[in-house]
This record gives C-alpha cells, sequence and structure tokens, in this order.
C-alpha cells in the first residue's frame, strides 16, 4: 500500500480518509499539527503529503514552505473553498495540487493518483505488488503484503509487516519509535505504550540471530529501532 501522509486537526475527517484510502491502496497516517506534519513529511517514509492549509499551530503554507526547503515529497493542499490566496500562494511555493474543502474522496484520490503518476510511478507500481524492497536476506513485497527471509517464506502479521517495512526503508539508520507507530499502528505513541516492542520481540523471534548472536534488529534505550542488513 502506498503510504501517505495527512495533516489536518480534523480527527473525524481523517478517520473517515483513512478508511476509504485504504480500500483504494494507501496506508494513511494521520497527525493534527503542523510541527508533527513537517517532522512526518521529511521522515522519508511517506509516498506523498496531504496538507491542510488551517493548523492549529502553523498555518499550512508555513509547513509547505519548510518542506519544500528540504525535501521534494509530493504534497497535495486541502484550501478554503474559494480561497484563492492560499492556493495560489501553496502553488508557488511548490505544492503539487490542490483540492478545496470540502471535497468528496474520490476527487482526493483521483488527485493523489495523478500526482504520483507525474512525479513517483514506482509508488504506484509498488502497490499493485510489482515492485519489491531488497536489504539483504530480507525482501518484502508491499504491494502484496510479502516477506521473504532468505529463500523461504516470512510470515508476518499486518503489524509486523508494516513495522518491518518502515525499518527496511531506512535500514542501517535508527528509526524513533514514534514513526514506527505513526506508520504501522497509525497512531501516536503514548507514554508506557509497549506495542512496538511486543511486536519488535516477535519479528527479531522470526528473524533469528546473526552469526554472532545479535539480533538483525538492533535498540537504542528510549529512542528506536535499527535493522541492520550486514
Amino acid at each position: 500500500m502506498i503510504p501517505v501522509l495527512l495533516v489536518d486537526d480534523d480527527r473525524e475527517l481523517t478517520e473517515m480518509l483513512a478508511l476509504y484510502l485504504a480500500r483504494e491502496g494507501f496506508q494513511a497516517t494521520a497527525v493534527a499539527t503542523g510541527t508533527e506534519g513537517e517532522s512526518q513529511a521529511l521522515s522519508g517514509l511517506f509516498h506523498i503529503v496531504v496538507l491542510d492549509v488551517m493548523l492549529p499551530d502553523l498555518s499550512g503554507i508555513e509547513v509547505l514552505r519548510r518542506i519544500r526547503a528540504r525535501s521534494q515529497v509530493p504534497v497535495l493542499l486541502l484550501t478554503a473553498r474559494g480561497d484563492n490566496i492560499d492556493r495560489i500562494a501553496g502553488l508557488e511555493l511548490g505544492a503539487d495540487d490542490y483540492v478545496p474543502k470540502p471535497s468528496s474522496p474520490g476527487e482526493l484520490v483521483a488527485r493523489l493518483r495523478a500526482i504520483l503518476r507525474r512525479v513517483q510511478p514506482q509508488a504506484l507500481a509498488e502497490s499493485q505488488g510489482a515492485v519489491s524492497i531488497g536489504r539483504g536476506a530480507l525482501t518484502l513485497w508491499p504491494g502484496q503484503r510479502k516477506a521473504q527471509w532468505g529463500a523461504a517464506p516470512l510470515e508476518l502479521t499486518g503489524t509486523e509487516f508494516s513495522l518491518l517495512e518502515a525499518l527496511a526503508r531506512q535500514a542501517g539508520q535508527l528509526v524513533s519509535k514514534q514513526d514506527l507507530s505513526l506508520n504501522a499502528l497509525g497512531r501516536p505513541l503514548t507514554r508506557y505504550d509497549r506495542r512496538i516492542d511486543v511486536h519488535i520481540s516477535s519479528i527479531r523471534h522470526k528473524l533469528g540471530p546473526r552469526g554472532d548472536g545479535s539480533s538483525w534488529i538492533q535498540s537504542v534505550r528510549g529512542m528506536g529501532y535499527m535493522l541492520i542488513v550486514e
């Protein structure tokens, strides 16, 4: 599924969109503030960002400006109907398209696909199962939710697959527990939440140890996890 970031403080709307997008081959993660949106958009975990102009802390236009200073990830703006100023400012800052609110989920999906056809054709191929992610002995097919470890199939739950995919996309780099929670569980990490640790433990067991007895997924206490592919 194509990972898409929704930056909007309207929880009811993002929940509805996430369900609709899932049926259309997208995996949506929602955050409610511009600060969170900027951080997640720059994480490298998303193929496209849906960014509301009206946010509680920063304006969507300011978030877009900050994103464009460091990344070319595709951005679709959600603007107030009839607000040409925000649309023009957004396009001048590098937004790929805009959709006025309120709009139908079908129109949003059509715009997302049109953008991806232009700028990330691989993302659409990935959603159809045609593209794999290879990291050492690990091979993932995100479109089919299928995994292989060496020459053998790797049986994973849906959450385990999402976690391992997030780690594989940034193999050799530390991925924070917050990022893993947002991408695999679809919600921010809360205090004392141990679900990520439990799922990682299960994945470690399925991968088995490295030659020296250490784990293929290493942890930095209190910070996150890193997939080793050497």
